[in-house]
């Protein structure tokens, strides 16, 4: 079988692989994109998009219960599952139909659908679903197959209907109990999410606290916060193995006070992702991987095989989709700008949407002691922000940790209220290199949210 030859192949359209398709061809450089299933990767289909369009639902949900709270008579509160899902799917669709037409009306670009598998180091087959094969050949071959979750070695999970965090969002009634295993990003989204739905909650994580890169005051408060909402948050406990309950799942587990059995009518399993480089054959083209399987790369994200690059989740480190995006930015001033641009030292922002958002960039409390500066932390609870008093959700607080000896911002947590969108007005000033007298003296207006930056830094 002869090789369609491209100047450059993509392997993944997610939210590197799409925009970098496009300024290839844009570029001059005949480009296929191979794609097994969505346009847009995790991100517009399993991952940000819907998440947070049903994160939305139950947010609505939340207050709607809270509602004479406010002086509002809203009566009760029943939540349609179908309908959530099909709003969901709706927001969806939407979004995948824009990356396809941006591809499609790409003049330079094929979009070829099915599964890419190395042959060599420049030449990949395709297989499409009716097991029909194409081959294509490039000088420049990119890998952005994205991340997957990954089940844990736990007794009798083969034999009980789980979930995963793309399953959970098709459901179309409210789990009467949904049992969460891991205490992470996705498992508190999803776990908060679903109480706030209806379901009663447990949460179980292995480790000492939730968020376990987090400092310890803010996985406590996060806990804090889940339990007022309702979630049971069971903690420093092992899963020991499931089995069938009638209709649902027994999970034993093992924590400080010995074995219990946990019982449930859904079992979320959101215990980790990995690389999705099973398909990829990286062997055959020399592409060295960790024992995880994710991709190495170097700074300018080329893998050791010369004209082989990997973005977003395939490669170690931070997996969102901003990152993947960035990548794409890296690449594309590299190869078609003719600059140099690196991921080295980049700052890495993230917020996780549990309500009130938690907003993370930069160091840690315990890393920047860790590395041996000399700090000061500016922490207030939001209860001292005027705005979020009025909202009437003044839960978490807000916490800056400072470089000493130069007044350089080295990282922030934001647990409150929009704690993404504050956390990114510190990144902009942690970007521009401003001291935190900056922000300390700033003048912003009443009531938003900006001037708790004043009272934050003033702490210090």
């Amino acid at each position: 079988m002869s090789a369609t030859a491209y100047d450059a192949i993509v392997i993944g359209a997610g939210q590197a692989g799409v925009p970098l398709s496009t300024a290839l061809a844009k570029s001059g450089r005949r480009t296929a994109i191979v794609e097994r299933a969505y346009v847009g990767g995790t991100c517009i289909n399993y991952g940000c998009t819907p998440t947070k369009t049903m994160v939305a639902s139950a947010r609505v949900a939340y207050l709607a219960r809270r509602a004479a709270d406010y002086g509002v008579l809203a009566g009760e509160v029943r939540v349609e599952m179908a309908a959530v899902r099909k709003r969901k799917r709706d927001v969806v669709d939407s979004f995948r139909s824009g990356r396809e037409r941006l591809v499609e009306t790409t003049a330079g670009v094929d979009l070829v659908h099915g599964e890419a598998g190395f042959l060599d180091a420049h030449r990949v087959a395709v297989k499409a679903g009716d097991g029909a094969s194409t081959e294509l050949s490039a000088p420049l071959i990119f890998i952005n197959t994205g991340g997957r979750g990954i089940a844990p070695p736990l007794r009798g999970l083969e034999s009980v209907p789980t979930l995963d965090n793309v399953s959970v969002m098709e459901l179309d009634a409210v789990p009467e109990r949904l049992l969460v295993l891991g205490g992470g990003y996705v498992g508190l989204e999803f776990g908060q999410m679903f109480r706030r739905f209806g379901s009663e909650v447990t949460v179980v994580q292995r480790g000492p606290q939730l968020f376990g890169r987090e400092d310890a005051d803010v996985a406590d408060e996060v806990a804090r916060i889940l339990v007022e909402d309702g979630v049971e948050v069971v903690l420093d406990t092992d899963a020991v193995g499931v089995e069938p309950d009638g209709a649902g799942v027994c999970l034993t587990v093992r924590g400080p006070g010995g074995e219990r059995v946990l019982s449930g009518s859904h079992l979320l399993v959101a215990t980790g992702r990995g690389p999705d480089t099973r398909a990829l054959n990286l062997p055959a083209a020399g592409i060295a991987a960790d024992a995880r399987g994710y991709v190495q790369v170097d700074d300018r994200l080329e893998t050791n095989v010369p004209g082989v690059y990997a973005l977003g989740d395939v490669k170690p480190g931070p997996a969102f989709s901003h990152i993947s995006y960035d990548d794409f930015r890296v690449i594309r001033t590299n190869l078609i700008e003719d600059g140099s641009a690196s991921i080295k030292d980049r700052i890495v922002p993230y917020t996780v949407f549990i309500d009130p958002q938690l907003g993370r960039v930069g160091m840690t409390e315990t890393e920047a002691r860790a590395s041996g500066r000399r700090v000061r932390v500016a922490k207030i609870p939001m209860n001292y922000v005027a705005r979020a008093l009025e909202v009437d959700e003044s839960r978490g607080f807000m916490k800056a940790v400072v470089d000493d000896d130069t007044d350089q911002i080295l990282g922030c947590a934001v647990l409150g209220l929009e704690g993404g969108e504050v956390m990114s007005m510190i990144e902009i000033a942690m970007m521009g290199r401003l001291p935190y007298t900056a922000l300390r003296d700033g003048v912003f207006a009443h009531p938003l949210l900006a001037e708790s930056l004043n009272t934050l830094f003033g702490s210090l």
